[in-house]
This record gives C-alpha cells, sequence and structure tokens, in this order.
C-alpha cells in the first residue's frame, strides 16, 4: 500500500488536475464547445486515473487488514458516500460496479478456496479408499492362486486316482478270465478222472446260483459318455469334414460330388463300426461267460469291457473295409490316380466315433436317407445352395444322428426342383470302373474279409 500512495504522491496528478482546472476556468468564455468538451473529458480522464489509484490502494489497505478488518468503515463513510454522490452520473455507476465486483471477487475466491479445501480432502479420502482396495485385492489375488494350486492338485490326485481305479478293474478282468479258464480245465480234469460215465451220469448239475444284477460303471457313466459323444460328432462335422472337403476339391471340381463321397463316407463308417462292435462283443461275451462271476450281469460287464477297452478295437481294419465299400459304389466317381485313402483322417474319427456310440443305452446311428426322399425339417438342415421351395433331397450332405427313432443332431441335405428325376439319370449315367492302386491295397492288406452280411445286402448304397 505505501509503493502505490508513493506513486500516486510523486506523480503529483492532484497538481495536474488543479492547473488543468483553472486554465479551463480561465479560457472558458472564449473556447468554443468543442474546445470546452475537450478539456472537460481531459480532466475527467486524469481524475478517473487518480480514482483507479486511489481505490487500488483502498483494495490493498482493507487485504492488509483480513478478511473483515475495515468492513465498519466502508459501510459508513464510503457506501454513503458513493450512494449520495454518484447516483445519477455515470462515472458513479462504474465506481460502484467496480467496488461490487470487487466484493464477488473475493467472495469467489473465499468459495474457490473452500472448494478447492473440499476436493483435497474428498481426494485424500478417494486415495485411501483406493489403497484399500488395492490391499483387498492383492488379498484375494493370493487367495485364488492358493484355491488355483490346491484345485490343480487335487485334480492330478483324482486322475491318480482313476488310473488306479482302471488299473484295478484290469486286473479284475484279467483275474476273472484266469480264473474262467481255471474253472474249465479243471472241469475237464475232473471228468477225465472220473471212474465211469454212469458215475458221472448219476450225478445231475447243480443250479446256478440267482445273483442279483446291478447296473455296471458303463451305464452309470451313460449319460456323461452320450454328452461327449454327441459333442464329438459335431466336431467332425465342423472340422474333420471341412477339412476332407478341401482335400477333395483339390482333385475334383464338383462340389456335388465332393459331398457326396464325404456323406457316404460317414454312413459307412458307421456301418463298419457296428459291424466290428458286434463282432468285438461276442467275444468278449465268450471270455466272460466261462468264469463271470460278480454282482452285475454277464451283459453288463460285458459293456463295462468293452468301454474299458475300447483301444483294442482295430479302428484301421474298419477304415479299409471304407474304402473298400466307397471303391465299388456306383453313386462316387473318383481320379483313377487317386484313392479315397486321402480322406482316411475322416473316416478313422467317424470309426471311432460310431464305435463308442454303440456302447451307450440305447446306442445311436445315423439316419437312412435316399436321393429324392422328401425333405424333412425335423431331421435336416437345408444346404445354402438349396432351392428352399423344392420338397424333395437332391443329395445329402452329413446325416443326422439318431437315438432310436428321435433326431438328436439334424444333419444337412441339398433340395433341388426334379431331384428324383436327376437322381435317376445320374444313376443311369455314373458307372465306377478303376483299378485298386498299390497305396490302398497296402492297406487293405491289413484288413479283415467283409462281413457276409454287408455284402449281400441288396439296399447298401440306397442312401
Amino acid at each position: 500500500m505505501a509503493d502505490g500512495l508513493r506513486r500516486l504522491v510523486g506523480a503529483e496528478s492532484g497538481r495536474v488536475l488543479q492547473e488543468k482546472l483553472e486554465s479551463w476556468y480561465r479560457d472558458y468564455e472564449i473556447n468554443s464547445c468543442d474546445q470546452n468538451l475537450n478539456r472537460c473529458c481531459e480532466i475527467i480522464e486524469l481524475n478517473s486515473e487518480i480514482q483507479g489509484q486511489l481505490f487500488t490502494i483502498l483494495n490493498e489497505t482493507s487485504r492488509e487488514g483480513g478478511h473483515y478488518a475495515g468492513v465498519e468503515t466502508i459501510k459508513t463513510r464510503l457506501l454513503p458516500w458513493l450512494g449520495t454522490c454518484f447516483s445519477c452520473a455515470t462515472s458513479g455507476r462504474l465506481f460502484e460496479t467496480n467496488l461490487s465486483l470487487a466484493q464477488d471477487s473475493i467472495e469467489k475466491e473465499r468459495q474457490l478456496r473452500e472448494l478447492a479445501s473440499n476436493q483435497t480432502f474428498q481426494l485424500q479420502e478417494l486415495q485411501e479408499e483406493l489403497t484399500s482396495t488395492r490391499l483387498q485385492l492383492s488379498h484375494v489375488q493370493q487367495d485364488l492362486k492358493t484355491s488355483c494350486a490346491q484345485e490343480k492338485d487335487a485334480l492330478r490326485k483324482l486322475d491318480r486316482l482313476n488310473d488306479y481305479e482302471q488299473q484295478i478293474q484290469i486286473l479284475r478282468d484279467e483275474i476273472s478270465i484266469l480264473d474262467a479258464q481255471k474253472s474249465v480245465l479243471q472241469s475237464r480234469f475232473v471228468r477225465s478222472r472220473s471212474p465211469s460215465p454212469r458215475h458221472s451220469e448219476s450225478k445231475s448239475p447243480s443250479p446256478l446260483p440267482l445273483r442279483s444284477c446291478s447296473p455296471g460303471r458303463a451305464r452309470r457313466t451313460n449319460a456323461s459318455r452320450r454328452a461327449c459323444l454327441v459333442a464329438r460328432f459335431g466336431d467332425i462335422y465342423a472340422q474333420e469334414r471341412l477339412d476332407a472337403e478341401t482335400i477333395l476339391r483339390g482333385y475334383i471340381n464338383d462340389m456335388e460330388m465332393v459331398q457326396r463321397i464325404i456323406y457316404i463316407a460317414a454312413v459307412e463308417s458307421f456301418h463298419a463300426a457296428k459291424t466290428a462292435y458286434r463282432q468285438f462283443k461276442i467275444r468278449v461275451r465268450d471270455t466272460l461267460s466261462l468264469g463271470h462271476s460278480g454282482p452285475e450281469s454277464l451283459e453288463d460287464a460285458v459293456l463295462d469291457y468293452i468301454v474299458r477297452h475300447e483301444d483294442l478295437y482295430d479302428v484301421q481294419a474298419s477304415v479299409n473295409e471304407v474304402i473298400r465299400s466307397m471303391n465299388i459304389n456306383p453313386k462316387i466317381s473318383f481320379p483313377p490316380e487317386i484313392d479315397f485313402i486321402v480322406i482316411s483322417t475322416l473316416i478313422r474319427e467317424l470309426c471311432r466315433v460310431a464305435f463308442s456310440m454303440q456302447t451307450l443305452v440305447p446306442p445311436l446311428d445315423v439316419a437312412f436317407g435316399i436321393d429324392g426322399e422328401l425333405f424333412s425339417e425335423t431331421k435336416y438342415h437345408r444346404s445354402f445352395e438349396s432351392d428352399f421351395t423344392a420338397a424333395l433331397v437332391a443329395y445329402h450332405v452329413w446325416p443326422a444322428l439318431m437315438e432310436n427313432d428321435v433326431v438328436i443332431v439334424k444333419g444337412e441335405a441339398v433340395t433341388k426342383r426334379g431331384a428324383l428325376w436327376s437322381h435317376r439319370s445320374r444313376s443311369r449315367s455314373r458307372s465306377r470302373s478303376r483299378s485298386t492302386s498299390p497305396l490302398l491295397a497296402h492297406h487293405l492288406s491289413r484288413s479283415r474279409s467283409p462281413s457276409p452280411l454287408r455284402s449281400g445286402s441288396p439296399s447298401k448304397w440306397a442312401y
């Protein structure tokens, strides 16, 4: 404040203002109107500068006294004087406005300081909450890691337990087979040492003891195995089928022929797997019937044994059987320099799934389908190249999966108008006559002879 007052005194603005007033008074009568107005404006401007400096000093003085110092003086002296002296003058209104703005500015600064203080306090609280939350999160993450480690350890122990149970069951089955063979040998030994036929005929065989039949492990896991096999069938349609389609498109330009080959491969794979399952089941039943003794029935014991020993299934023999059947199928053709063995991966996976599906109760199978049949919305999806107004199936892309007469997974078919006449003309015109390549002969040499049921069936290629 002292600096501002010193500058105001040193500038001698008051003396200059007094001199200008005296000069104007002396020349007022001889000056023109414009000259008098100019003199008045100069004096007003100088007076405004002086007043501005005085108000600056007033603000600095009041600020030095604190928030409430000098309030009474301003109320009793300055404000009444401003109201009486400048109520009608423009300059008075300007001064009052400046003072009001100054007061508003002071009040806003105070409010801003309070707001900043509140925000700082809230920010500190948020930082404390954030720190606490991070600490809790770290504890939760640590607990989660511990739980995951414990869960993995439990799963490893459970896997080992399952392996032990499977090994124990395999050993029990082997013991049962050995006991059966031992019983047969003992019975033969006893018969060979019997004194006379008459004595042996006098003894009637004792009836077999009645046993309570309880469901085996295969039946208890039937639902879970069924869900896994149905999902695997869908995966084959989404992955292996498309891979086989890509391979065939490298040799065949006709997309319809490619899709027909894949469909026939799927149907033939199920036929071959079912035949292999029946033969495998007969051998297992004959072996276990020699010394079967257990709470479950013989059929359950046979089913359990097959489920636990599916790795004994000769899948390559079924693959060779499928390829042989496809080579003599008149509905499909293939370049003579290439064999159907190029899609053996698809055939192998289908045979495995089909064999496992026969162990379910009831078993799953693919639907029967022929070209020219009436399209069924409950059994098939229409392929994108279909005529959606057609009612007949031109050809099948993928078979439907059935459980008895109920559709489990829909297949895919192509519908076209005139499909029946097109099917008949294709059947008359298409033929297949080519020799088997050495590569295919090498794989077929490992397979068993074709089933008489298969070779003698009159409706083998009805799909």
